[in-house]
């Protein structure tokens, strides 16, 4: 199969990247920096440059500059928007008016499109909510939507916090821990919705496969946890000082906006999708997941 991938040099795509490459997949990447080709991955700077004979099977959007970026200032949004919904459209109009549009749109969101929903239980099914970041969602959403009216299979990633060794929210959240402090935002309270970065990989090869499947899929873990629950699961890997919050005017001092929609906040997003479909989690539990991220080995621990 020959799948297009957007953002696909991110922090997700360089681990799908050489995954689908070890399946036989052949990879074009559309990005706005210059790589080397391989004998199985070229690069693209523009659409334009994908010739008639190659059109791709399926496509993976996953463009987008990252919410927890930098501070969400008038500027930052707005590049949020074009990194998102502007980008997407422009991919979505460029595809369905092709002569060999593709077979199917893989493109991402973000469990973000819930907005603040406390302890709720949240599926495919829940309605979106409010806010700067539910609002880009729903916007991103519905240009991805597009495609589906082109005659394209469109299924929709809402994501949760990916967790890996090797970059994204994770790096930043060890960071207490490695100095010694374990920790939490506000409350603790507030639910984290979270997924290991092979089981988002895993679950985009099953998406890609089954043909009977689109809409909106909950790309997050099956097991949400509290933000305390998350930072002593964390402990168990660092030898720390006792849990103590972060206050949330300290939060909101530091990160704005984006503190109270994204981190004193929470949602308990269930993959109700997947799971219907058959989907089988690698690592379901926070335990294993950060073990295996981290080593099996418990860190020692301050008393």
């Amino acid at each position: 199969m020959h799948i297009l991938i957007t953002g696909g040099t991110g922090f997700i795509g360089q681990a799908l990247v050489p995954h689908l490459l070890q399946a036989g997949h052949r990879i074009s990447i559309l990005s706005r920096s210059r790589h080397r080709d391989t004998a199985q991955c070229t690069f693209l700077r523009s659409l334009e440059e994908l010739s008639p004979d190659s059109a791709p099977d399926a496509v993976i959007n996953l463009a987008g500059a990252s919410l927890a970026g930098k501070r969400w200032t008038r500027a930052y949004k707005e590049e949020l928007v074009a990194s998102r919904v502007q980008g997407t459209r422009a991919l979505v109009t460029y595809f369905a008016e092709s002569a060999e549009p593709p077979r199917v749109l893989l493109s991402a969101s973000a469990i973000g499109y819930y907005g603040p929903r406390g302890d709720d239980a949240l599926t495919e099914e829940a309605a979106p909510g409010s806010g700067f970041s539910s609002e880009l969602c729903q916007a991103w959403e519905q240009e991805a939507a597009r495609a589906a009216e082109a005659g394209i299979r469109t299924c929709l990633l809402r994501l949760g916090v990916v967790l890996d060794r090797q970059g994204g929210a994770l790096k930043e959240m060890a960071l207490p821990f490695r100095f010694g402090v374990a920790s939490w935002p506000g409350s603790g309270h507030q639910y984290l919705s979270w997924i290991h970065r092979q089981d988002v990989v895993a679950a985009m090869e099953f998406l890609l496969a089954e043909d009977t499947l689109a809409g909106p899929f909950n790309l997050t873990a099956p097991g949400p946890v509290t933000q305390r629950e998350f930072c002593h699961a964390m402990r168990k890997h660092f030898r720390t000082l006792p849990g103590m919050p972060v206050p949330s005017p300290v939060m909101r001092l530091l990160l704005g906006e984006m503190a109270g929609e994204l981190l004193l906040s929470g949602q308990r997003v269930l993959p109700a999708g997947l799971r219907r479909a058959g989907f089988e989690y690698r690592y379901p539990g926070i335990d294993d997941t950060l073990a295996a991220i981290f080593g099996t080995q418990a860190g020692d621990r301050l008393p």
